[in-house]
């Protein structure tokens, strides 16, 4: 009959997951194709563009918002003229190339600073509806392309006015390393601007102005597949499951020349947050683009790669192999005691039952022998009871020597596939100190610190700047009271401070302030303003710390020191009120969330004395860094040049390899001379390189065989194993002589068979005691009646013929229970007595 379960399910899933598993080991470890480039070097390249997508995102986003800030602080004043607004914002903010004051009513220009800006493209759409003054890309009379912003100056009384402001589409001014170049490209593939190329009349040779011709057309033909790519959604461009940039990204490979090969990454220009906050520069369509030569080189491992095959024949003998021990071991006992229960519950008692050697089924097997040889031989009860006892001790000697029973067969097999999975897991393709890291690694590693301390100068730059504005305002609701709203309050002189603080009146409109722009930016825990002598007027925000004043102090300082978190602080002198200072207070997370990139690993900002103030992952407040790491520091701050330049190092400690860079702040603004450094730190193992992806799908596959190994024998042991050792305890427990205990069968299967079998051994066993003793008792009461018949008179004839016929009913009755053939003999012994 078709057995479902059982034995033979799970030996054959068994087999079908070795043969798998050995599948997949020769796909993943075995030869493969050759790439033209690392999976490293391209996820790097992938990085790098994201970077420059987030700092372009940045800077367009701030050019936005500084402009739409700085209109909303100048309306709610009194009027200014356009030719002091457009030098004030020139004097605050260095990043457009053109600004214009246009009135809306007359369309006359009343003041412009920088590039001439093109009016042709303002017309009722750009002005009104849904994307009214939502920024433009508009295209000069030179060809170049032009992002336009726009904000409304709109006083009480006067005709309005627009402030346009314009600004290249450029690559952000960040280091983008040796032969690296980046583009900014379109939503149809045009590149706006590029940035890494070398000018072709600065090169000696054919042979370089042929090669940066391959890499302008290179970078033509990626930058059209990247703006493809970037059309689909975010959520579509990513594996299920996937997290990290917002938008869009990937690599590319492009053509190659002379031994090098042109690798790409691309990425959107994304919201950081696109549920929270939009962004305006996500929606111009616009994606970076950067490209890097690589040279290829052989990876070395095609010797390794023949162990991959290797390896999926191995498994795949030894798979055979425990599936034979299975089956000798397991099964074919197992089939034989249902064949042999069968057959004596068939009643087919003549043939001796083929007893196997151990394990819980030789246990069955001898209890079915003594239950056959008791059935056969129709001993009497004493007999019975002497061989109860002699099968009982020669079982309690069998089960002594099978104390191990199933599970040595599996034990068997568990050891024959950890002989494959622990030296595939462990031992197969494990690294050690000298694995190879590309040196386009080690050199990405520092051109991306480099960018995040960029990145992070620019913030702090920004924030102090964000900081000056507000001062300004602060100063100019004073001079509004006194000038009756004529004028901004711009000077900085010291003939245009007082030595007053800032006046109760004026102190709630400055306390209104701050709370506006704390709201605003959330890049500030407080804002407060420091009179003087110390004391602390306007405040907004969590609780104030001390701000000393002095000409030698830097405005963008750190504090804090012996509390639980760095005090970050940045100050811009308020114009009007001499000694008094706007301070602002960054946020340690705003700090943290500028320092997370993926692929850069530990990222940590440390001041002059190698302190740490920021880290992308948990730090504790001015925590040393490592001995390595400090002297990498102390190396990056050594002047060279115009000042400290970036370093990277290869750091190999035992068997472990790390990267690590440090880039000191360098460039323009207040921060350049404050003395941080951003240190980073990347364990090489989490590099895409093939020795470590090799050696982690060793232990994908040693794993995946370990648990092929816990389903298919959990599965034995639970099905097969464990009912088998109850039912040989039942069976020698009924060839013992207990035959009151019912067995139930609870498996369909193999083991159920055997215990169906069984229980009708047992009933027939105690149908046959049964009708022993019947028959005994017969046999005594009928030696009773013939000794009374002849000592008895005629007279008592009778009687004991009555007797008899009494006789006779009990006799039918037990008939009807045990069989028919006591009552055959009684009524011929009565007749005979008569």
């Amino acid at each position: 009959m078709p057995l479902l379960g059982g034995i033979r399910p799970p030996i054959a899933l068994l087999c079908v997951l070795v043969l798998a598993l050995a599948g997949l080991t020769a796909r993943v470890l075995g030869p493969g194709k050759d790439m033209a480039a690392p999976k490293a070097v391209l996820s790097s390249q992938q990085y790098f563009a994201e970077d420059g997508a987030i700092a372009l995102r940045a800077s367009i986003d701030e050019r936005v918002t500084d402009l739409q800030r700085t209109a909303a602080a100048l309306s709610s004043g009194g009027p200014v003229k356009p030719e002091r607004i457009l030098s004030d914002l020139g004097r605050t903010y260095q990043k457009w190339t053109g600004t214009t004051v246009v009135d809306l009513q007359s369309a006359e220009v009343l003041a412009t600073r920088g590039e001439t800006i093109p009016l042709g493209w303002l017309d009722k759409d750009v002005l009104t509806g849904g994307q009214a003054l939502t920024p433009r890309m508009v295209r000069l009379e030179t060809g170049d392309v032009r992002l336009m912003t726009m904000a409304v100056l709109d006083w009480k009384d006067r005709p309005q006015q627009l402030l346009v402001a314009s600004s290249s589409l450029s690559v952000p001014a960040i280091n983008l390393g040796p032969f690296r170049s980046m583009a900014v490209v379109a939503r149809d593939g045009e590149i706006l601007g590029t940035a890494g190329f070398e000018r072709a009349e600065a090169l000696n040779s054919d042979q370089e102005r042929q090669e940066l011709s391959f890499l302008h057309k290179q970078m033509g033909q990626l930058s059209d597949r990247a703006a493809a790519k970037t059309e689909q959604h975010p959520v579509r461009a990513k594996e299920p499951g996937s997290r990290g940039y917002p938008g869009v990204s990937g690599s590319l490979v492009g053509d190659e020349y002379n031994g090098r090969v042109a690798t790409a990454g691309y990425a959107s220009l994304s919201s950081s947050n696109p549920d929270e906050k939009q962004s305006v520069a996500a929606g111009l369509g616009l994606t970076v683009v950067a490209l890097l030569p690589v040279v290829q080189q052989p990876t070395g491992e095609q010797g390794r790669e023949l162990y991959g095959l290797a390896a999926a024949g191995v498994l795949v003998l030894l798979g055979l192999l425990a599936a034979g021990v299975l089956w000798a071991t397991v099964q074919r006992p197992l089939l034989r005691l249902f064949l042999e229960s069968r057959r004596l519950a068939r009643g087919d008692l003549t043939r001796p039952v083929t007893v196997p050697r151990w394990g819980e089924a030789a246990r069955i097997g001898a209890a079915l022998e003594r239950l056959r040889r008791r059935l056969n031989t129709g001993a009497g009860e004493d007999d019975e009871e002497a061989t109860d006892r002699a099968d009982g001790a020669s079982g309690s000697g069998r089960r002594r020597r099978n104390r191990v029973g199933g599970r040595g067969p599996l034990a068997l097999t568990a050891a024959l596939m950890l002989l494959w999975c622990v030296p595939v897991g462990l031992l197969l393709h494990d690294t050690d100190g000298s694995v190879s890291v590309p040196t386009t690694m080690v050199n990405d590693q520092r051109d991306r610190t480099d960018l995040i301390a960029d990145r992070l100068r620019r913030a702090l730059n920004e924030a102090q700047a964000d900081l000056v504005s507000t001062s300004r305002l602060i100063g100019a609701d004073v001079e509004n009271d006194k000038d009756n709203g004529t004028g901004t309050g711009t000077g900085t002189g010291e003939d245009d401070r007082t030595d007053a603080g800032i006046g109760s009146a004026d102190g709630e409109a400055a306390t209104r302030l701050l709370e506006e722009t704390l709201a605003k930016h959330t890049r500030y825990r407080a804002l407060y303003v420091v009179d003087a002598d110390g004391s602390v007027g306007a405040r907004a925000g969590s609780e104030t710390h001390t701000w000393s004043s002095g000409k030698d102090l830097p405005l963008v300082r750190v504090s804090g020191h012996g509390g639980k978190e760095p005090v970050i602080q940045a100050g811009a002198p308020v114009p009007g009120h001499k000694g008094s200072t706007l301070v602002g207070e960054i946020r340690v997370e705003f700090l943290n969330s500028l320092l997370a990139r993926p692929g850069l690993g530990e990222v940590r900002v440390v001041d002059s004395e190698g302190l740490t103030i920021a880290a992308s992952n948990g730090f504790l407040a001015f925590e040393k860094l490592p001995t390595d790491l400090t002297d990498l520091v102390r190396a990056a701050g050594v002047r060279v040049g115009a000042g400290p330049v970036e370093n990277a190092l290869l750091i190999r400690e035992g068997n472990a390899v790390k990267v690590a860079a440090a880039a000191p702040f360098s460039g323009g603004g207040v921060t350049a001379d404050i003395g941080w450094t951003v240190v980073s730190r990347q364990d090489a193992e989490q590099f895409k390189i093939a020795p470590y992806e090799r050696e982690d799908r060793s232990v994908l596959a040693g794993m995946l065989g370990l648990a092929a190994i816990i389903l298919v024998l959990g599965w034995i042991h639970l099905v097969v194993v464990r009912p088998l050792r109850a039912l040989a305890t039942g069976a020698e427990k009924l060839a013992d002589g207990d035959l009151k205990t019912v067995l139930y069968p609870r498996y369909q299967d193999e083991v159920g068979a055997v215990v169906r079998s069984l229980e009708l051994l047992r009933q027939q066993a105690q149908a046959h005691r049964h009708n022993q003793q019947s028959h005994r008792h017969d046999n005594t009461r009928r030696t009773a009646a013939t000794r009374s018949g002849v000592d008895s008179d005629g007279s008592d004839v009778a009687g004991s013929a009555g007797s008899a016929d009494g006789d006779v009913d009990i006799a039918v009755g037990h008939d009807a229970v045990h069989g028919g053939y006591i009552v055959g003999r009684v009524v011929d012994n009565n007749v005979g007595g008569r």
